[in-house]
């Protein structure tokens, strides 16, 4: 039996028992969540959380003083960062930023892989919200959140990981990139779905995680949209004749104005914007 066949045959067994081993979030992300859902916490308390990891810390005073923000007076303390994100979006910006901890690896070959499904992750999410914020500035009427679409599409894929944790037990894999690539497209929807019931995220991530490979629009439109047409951007779908008339049913939807829409002005400012966040 081959390296690959090994693995797609314990991939699928341990699937069907259930004993596949699902990553976790980083501590540093739990703990925001618990206390953002703490309805008597204070914006000094959430900072206090913050504070305690440096790394994300510096990412959300970033934030709290970029262009994405779109606020002159700059913030000097992690109080004032806090403070100008809010209480009911740090809880989605926070894991959002810390989701990069669980992508490391001791062995090069898999911390390629890694780093390549996160910064695919990356460019999906800042994509995904150019679009958001790009449709949000015509329709008034829609209330999706962009702190909710950005850790939507961070996580679309999150199966991929557990698929390639599972993998590093099996170096010679990665000497495969095109089976890696097709298993991840087989089973990672199927895992997505059950690492984001663990972490007790909503069904918004439960369901653009198991659908956003469909090449077929929303009604009405959601966040999974979004991500389908970071999607068409990226050339993800294999189908031309799908992703065009998907493409004609995002325009009939105004979620886009033009069939190019990633090749627009507007789009390029806003997008450079988004993804400094991340850098």
């Amino acid at each position: 039996m081959s390296a690959q066949q090994a693995l797609l045959t314990i991939l699928d067994e341990k699937i069907k028992t259930d004993r596949l081993l699902l990553p976790t979030l980083p501590e540093i992300a739990l703990r925001v969540r618990q206390y953002a859902d703490d309805p008597e916490v204070t914006l000094a308390q959430m900072a206090e959380i913050i504070a305690q990891d440096p790394a994300l810390a510096a990412r959300l005073m970033k934030l709290a003083n970029s262009a994405f923000l779109g606020r002159a007076i700059k913030c000097n303390t992690l109080q004032q960062a806090v403070t100008r994100i809010g209480l009911s979006q740090i809880k989605h910006v926070a894991t959002a930023l810390a989701l990069e901890q669980l992508f490391v690896s001791k062995y090069k070959l898999v911390q390629q892989q890694l780093d390549k499904l996160w910064a695919d992750n990356v460019q999906v999410a800042t994509i995904a919200v150019t679009c958001l914020k790009l449709h949000q500035q015509h329709n008034r009427a829609c209330t999706l959140s962009s702190d909710v679409m950005t850790l939507c599409a961070l996580v679309h894929n999150i199966g991929a990981l557990a698929v390639i944790a599972e993998a590093e037990r099996h170096p010679e894999v990665f000497g495969h990139p095109v089976f890696l690539h097709n298993l991840v497209e087989k089973v990672s929807p199927y895992i997505s779905v059950k690492i984001l019931q663990a972490w007790d995220f909503g069904a918004e991530f439960q369901s653009a995680a198991k659908n956003w490979r469909l090449c077929q629009g929303g009604v009405p439109p959601d966040y999974t949209d979004f991500i389908r047409l970071a999607a068409i951007s990226r050339g993800y779908y294999k189908s031309a004749e799908a992703e065009i008339k998907l493409l004609q049913y995002y325009l009939q939807q105004q979620l886009i104005t033009v069939p190019e829409f990633n090749k627009q002005p507007v789009f390029t400012e806003l997008y450079n914007d988004i993804r400094c966040l991340f850098s």
